[in-house]
C-alpha cells in the first residue's frame, strides 16, 4: 500500500509490490482517495486515468459533511507512470491517497439485504447493538448511508450475505430492547417496485378512534373504548364486537357527527407521506371497518385514490344502531387491497400494506411489505416490519427514500401550500 499527503511522497520510488514482472500486463489496483471534497475533483481524476490509459472498473464516492471518500478500481499497463500522475494530482488538490494491488477477477455477485434502523435518537450504543447482530447472523456490510435527520433519524445499512433468518431474529430481539425500529428486506427489483400503498384509517391514518368519538358523543365512550381496544388486540370476534359498538350509537344526530368531523386529527406525518407517494406516481388506498362519511372525507382531502369502509344507517337524519351494505372487516380489508391491485394491473407484492390492529393481519399478509405502525402486539409479532414513531412519513424511509428528496420535492413545487415540511403534533382537525 501506499499513502500520498504530500509533495515528499511523490519524489519516493514506488514500492516493489507494485512493479509488474512485465511491463505489458495489466494489474488491477484500488485507488482510494480522501480529503476535503469541492467541484471538479472527480473531472481532474479522469483527465489522469485517461491520460495515462488507465480502465475503470468501478467507482464509488461519499461526501460527508464535506469530507470526500472515493474509490476507483482501476487496471493499469505500466502503471510507475500512473501512480506517479495519480501521486502529483492528490498533491495539487490537498487529497490523501492510497494505492493497492487486488485481484483481477471481479467479485462476484452476492444476495444482498437491506437493514433500515430508525428511531428519535440512534447512539453508538444502539449503532453497535446493530451490527452486532448482523454479524451473528453471519452478514456483512456492504455500506452504509443516512437517510433522515428529522422526524426521525434514520439510515440504510446494505447487507450481503448471511442467514437471513437469523439477522431478522437477532435484529428482532434488539429492537425489542432498544428504543428503535429495525426493519430487515430483501435488496432487489421488487422493494423498488411498489405502486401502491393502502393504509387503515384509525390509530393509522388518523390519531383517533372514529367510533370512540362517536361514542363519547352518545355518552356511552367509557365501555366502547373497552371493546374496541379488546377487538384491536384480537381477543373478541371484530364483527361482532363492531355491531355491538354500533348499536350503542343509536339516536347520534348530524350535529353530533359533524362534531366529530372537527375532532378527528390526521397522524403527523400524513400529508406528507401521501403527497410524496403521488409524486412517485404511487396510488394509494384507505381500507377501514370505521365509517364511509368519515372515509370520504379523508380521501377528498388528502387525495387518496381509492377508499372502502363501512356505513352506518340512518333514518330521517338519526342514526339506527347498525350497520348497512357490506360488512369492511379483516378479510374483507385483504379482498379489497387484491381487487385495487388487479384493478391496476399490479401484482400484490407490489404492495404495501400500514396497519395497527388485529382486523389488518389479513390485509399486511397479502402485501409486499406489511407494516404495523404503533401496532397492537398481535399485528407487530406477524408484520414485516414495524415502526413505532409517531410519524407516518417515517415510513418513506423503510422504502428507500430520503428526507432530503422528500425536501427538493416540495420546495421546487409551486402549487405546494407554505407550511413546514413535515407535519407536526397539533396538524389542524380536518
Amino acid at each position: 500500500m501506499v499513502i500520498a499527503s504530500q509533495m515528499s511522497t511523490i519524489r519516493r520510488d514506488i514500492p516493489p509490490s507494485l512493479h509488474l514482472a512485465s511491463m505489458s500486463d495489466r494489474s488491477t489496483i484500488l485507488v482510494s482517495i480522501h480529503g476535503p471534497d469541492h467541484p471538479g475533483i472527480s473531472a481532474a481524476l479522469m483527465d489522469v486515468l485517461a491520460d495515462t490509459e488507465a480502465e475503470i472498473y468501478d467507482v464509488e464516492q461519499i461526501v460527508v459533511r464535506g469530507r470526500l471518500t472515493l474509490n476507483v478500481l482501476i487496471g493499469v499497463t505500466g502503471e510507475n507512470a500512473t501512480i506517479k500522475d495519480l501521486l502529483m494530482f492528490g498533491w495539487e488538490e490537498g487529497l490523501h491517497i492510497e494505492f493497492e494491488v487486488v485481484e483481477p477477477q471481479p467479485t462476484p455477485a452476492k444476495r444482498l439485504i437491506v437493514v433500515t434502523v430508525l428511531g428519535e435518537r440512534i447512539g453508538p450504543d444502539d449503532f453497535g447493538a446493530v451490527a452486532r447482530s448482523i454479524a451473528e447472523g453471519e452478514g456483512n456490510i456492504e455500506r452504509i448511508f443516512r437517510l433522515s435527520r428529522y422526524p426521525v433519524i434514520s439510515y440504510e445499512l446494505v447487507v450481503s450475505d448471511g442467514d437471513i433468518d437469523r439477522m431478522r431474529e437477532k435484529l428482532i430481539l434488539t429492537a425489542a430492547e432498544r428504543p428503535i425500529d429495525i426493519a430487515i428486506q430483501p435488496e432487489g427489483l421488487e422493494r423498488r417496485a411498489k405502486r401502491l400503498v393502502v393504509l387503515d384509517i384509525d390509530s393509522t391514518l388518523i390519531q383517533n378512534e372514529v367510533i370512540n368519538l362517536l361514542a363519547d358523543e352518545a355518552g356511552v365512550g367509557a365501555e366502547v373504548s373497552v371493546i374496541t381496544d379488546r377487538a384491536m388486540r384480537g381477543e373478541i370476534d371484530f364483527e361482532e364486537s363492531l355491531r355491538a359498538r354500533v348499536a350503542r350509537l343509536k339516536g347520534l344526530d348530524h350535529a353530533a357527527i359533524d362534531r366529530v368531523h372537527q375532532a378527528i386529527t390526521v397522524t403527523p406525518g400524513a400529508r406528507t407521506f401521501i403527497r410524496t407517494l403521488k409524486r412517485m406516481g404511487m396510488k394509494t388506498a384507505i381500507v377501514s371497518a370505521g365509517f364511509t362519511r368519515f372515509a370520504d372525507r379523508l380521501a377528498a382531502d388528502l387525495g387518496i385514490d381509492y377508499t372502502l369502509s363501512n356505513t352506518l344507517e340512518e333514518s330521517d337524519g338519526i342514526l339506527t344502531g347498525s350497520l348497512t351494505g357490506e360488512l369492511v372487516d379483516g378479510p374483507r380489508k385483504a379482498r379489497f387491497l387484491e381487487e385495487i391491485a388487479a384493478a391496476e394491473g399490479i401484482t400484490t407484492s407490489q404492495v404495501v400494506a400500514v396497519g395497527d390492529g388485529a382486523n389488518d393481519l389479513h390485509m399486511l399478509a397479502v402485501a409486499g411489505l406489511g407494516i404495523a405502525f404503533n401496532a397492537k402486539p398481535v399485528l407487530r409479532s406477524s408484520a414485516d416490519t414495524s415502526v413505532s414513531v409517531p410519524f407516518l412519513d417515517a415510513i418513506l424511509f423503510l422504502m428507500g427514500v430520503r428526507r432530503e428528496q422528500v425536501e427538493a420535492a416540495d420546495a421546487a413545487d409551486p402549487d405546494h401550500e407554505d407550511r413546514p415540511l413535515m407535519d407536526v403534533p397539533g396538524t389542524p382537525p380536518l
